[in-house]
């Protein structure tokens, strides 16, 4: 494959490659420190986007394609098919093993792809009850069956636990006897064995291509994760301006004897926890344990909550209190949300709605609101995209503004569920550096969700760990002096 005066530009993103060849016989990561650019390569030679000039020859056929903006609108996808107002239970959407049967998976290939996947469990499971780590394994059995030529990856080991992440590597190793690997990454040691050349780019453009041993001893590493430490003092200034909010509850969060059952089985039972003022925890387990569900608890976004005996801020949940009542001091960040916040409004607006806790903006700010926006938009490198619509940014874009949301009104307790998804390995670190600062210095109490243990905070002391028993997983807490 050869690229050559590849140009493409739109209000949220531009791409500009001069000369790239790509030997049938390679494999390559490509990097992006501060860019989506990387992520327009993928978009490109996937057929989802059509450059505005250059060539591109002897590119292969079939190609297939996982990335978080895919898996975005298949979630969509399935929850515009939901018929939960037209029958007596809920419907969590289509089951993995149709899903993988759609995609053009045969019945004789079926038992195999799963397996190779770790899907075999969770093949009746519905895809709207997966967790973000299962939702990717599908996302990949998916590609797979296309038997392509040619797979690209966009940040495939987001969201996996660290068995998964270990049997994706063995697997696209595998993979790469017969099928052409390009890998996106923003995690600088994220590339399996089979990689052979690495490609880097900047904002806008491929900047250098170079062997894999030479990408290991690269002077980039090392002075992109300095230039995140000096960002994230300005975000942390940010957050000191605001006063917090002021509460003055024991237990921000408590559960008793809590309880969540589907009909394929239990994901906990007899979970006694409590969140006391002045505690950041971390909540710790493999994918599908029901880390996500916990989370889903305390927000009232899963059903079973009202069922359960929880009390969120004070507020015992079912008690006649108002989602907002308990929201407007709760800071959110998820795949979740994410999902939800499907409005065309513009960026400003993604962060003024996190001072009212909506999807959208439908009041008006004060003039002290949109001051502090305007500098936020700033910090997060983003004034440029102020009147850009938020569905014509790219996914890592729109996680950032999430994050920007969530953190603007400096709420009593700041949820984060695997918040580093789809960002640029200069703004992950950029947010890992300030949530640890944030916690130091108590300015919102943090629930924390990571699979990466590169990404734990030392600020974080108490944990939630799911761990395996006879009828799934079992919640145990503890604490380290």
């Amino acid at each position: 494959m050869h690229i050559q005066q590849l140009r493409y530009e739109s209000e949220a993103a531009s791409l500009k490659i001069n000369d790239w060849k790509i030997d049938s016989t390679q494999h390559w990561g490509i990097f992006a420190a501060h860019s989506h650019s990387a992520s327009l390569v993928a978009k490109i030679l996937s057929g989802d986007l059509i450059p505005d000039n250059g060539e591109i020859h002897e590119l292969p056929s079939p190609i297939a394609c996982v990335s978080l903006e895919r898996q975005q609108i298949l979630l969509e996808e399935e929850i515009a098919k939901d018929e939960t107002d037209f029958q007596d239970s809920l419907d969590y959407g289509t089951s993995v093993e149709q899903l993988i049967l759609d995609a053009g998976c045969s019945a004789n290939e079926l038992e195999r792809i799963l397996d190779k996947t770790d899907l075999l469990g969770l093949r009746e499971r519905q895809f709207r009850q997966l967790s973000t780590g299962e939702t990717r394994r599908v996302m990949l059995a998916r590609a797979l069956v296309q038997k392509p030529l040619l797979l690209i990856l966009d940040e495939p080991y987001t969201g996996l636990d660290t068995q998964h992440r270990l049997a994706l590597t063995e697997l696209l190793n595998q993979c790469a006897t017969q099928i052409q690997l390009i890998i996106i990454t923003s995690r600088e040691d994220e590339l399996p064995e089979c990689i052979t050349n690495v490609a880097l780019f900047d904002h806008q453009s491929l900047t250098q291509t170079m062997s894999v041993e030479q990408w290991h001893t690269h002077p980039a590493r090392e002075q992109i994760q300095a230039l995140s430490k000096q960002k994230s003092d300005a975000l942390l200034h940010l957050m000191a301006e605001n006063p917090t909010v002021d509460s003055n509850l024991e237990n921000l969060v408590s559960m008793k004897d809590v309880k969540v059952e589907y009909l394929d089985g239990i994901i906990f039972k007899d979970f006694n926890w409590q969140i006391k003022q002045g505690e950041h925890w971390q909540v710790r387990g493999p994918n599908g344990c029901g880390k996500s569900t916990l989370l889903g608890l305390i927000m009232g976004d899963h059903p079973q909550c009202y069922c359960n005996d929880i009390s969120v801020l004070g507020m015992k949940r079912g008690s006649g209190e108002t989602i907002w009542d308990i929201k407007k001091q709760i800071g959110i960040v998820s795949s979740a949300l994410h999902l939800q916040y499907r409005v065309s409004c513009q960026a400003l607006d993604v962060l003024l709605s996190g001072f009212f806790d909506s999807i959208g903006l439908y009041e008006k700010p004060s003039k002290k609101q949109l001051e502090t926006a305007h500098h936020w938009l700033e910090v997060l490198e983003m004034r440029e995209f102020a009147s850009i619509s938020f569905r014509s940014l790219d996914y890592g874009q729109q996680r950032l503004l999430l994050i920007g949301r969530a953190l603007i009104k400096q709420p009593a307790l700041l949820i984060l569920d695997e918040p580093y998804q789809g960002l640029d390995f200069i703004n992950r670190k950029l947010v890992y550096f300030a949530l640890n600062r944030i916690a130091k210095a108590n300015l919102s109490q943090l629930l924390y969700v990571t699979h990466y243990e590169e990404d734990a905070l030392d600020a974080i002391t108490h944990f939630v760990d799911f761990v395996p028993d006879r009828e799934g997983h079992k919640a145990v807490t503890t604490h380290i002096e």
